[in-house]
């Protein structure tokens, strides 16, 4: 349940090949700290990386846990996607209503973001297939840096059982 499907260092590395590999139709995406830096910063290789996923036929939804609504909107609307805010991650409401808005089976879509208890646990519930990947920034906002610690030895747990299994 706590652990991603697979552990990335970045979203970029995400290309759609490795998506059609694994029958992935749609993503649903994290935004603070996964898309953008918390200083807001959304870089052009994340506008480039989702142009070509869109230019590729991939559904790209945002979801956040966030309640500052400007923030999100103002992301999606530089990246051309749609949006849920205040989602209330890992709670599977937030994932099902976008899962309904795109119109795919869960096994179709991948849940990709930077925290193991929100994204990573809340696709998990709802059967998706789940993409962690790391912080863009060291910083965190102070609701989530008490979480980091954890996370980190949940990551490093995770990378020593997938070493095991080769």
């Amino acid at each position: 349940m706590i652990y991603p499907n697979i552990y990335l260092s970045k979203v970029e590395e995400i290309t759609p090949d490795f998506l059609n590999e694994r029958k992935i139709k749609a993503l649903i995406l994290d935004v603070d700290n996964t898309l953008i830096d918390i200083n807001k910063n959304l870089s052009e290789s994340i506008i480039d990386w989702t142009m070509e996923l869109r230019g590729h036929g991939f559904k790209l939804y945002i979801l956040s846990n966030t309640n500052h609504e400007e923030k999100v909107k103002t992301v999606a609307d530089k990246l051309g996607i749609p949006y849920e805010n205040f989602a209330k991650k890992p709670l599977k409401s937030g994932f099902l209503k976008v899962q309904k808005k795109l119109k795919e089976k869960s096994e179709n879509i991948a849940v990709i973001g930077d925290q193991i208890f929100t994204d990573i646990i809340g696709g998990n519930r709802c059967n998706m297939y789940t993409i962690l990947v790391d912080p863009i920034d060291e910083k965190d906002y102070w609701y989530t840096a008490w979480k980091r610690p954890i996370e980190n030895a949940v990551k490093k747990k995770y990378l020593n059982k997938k070493k095991e299994n080769r």
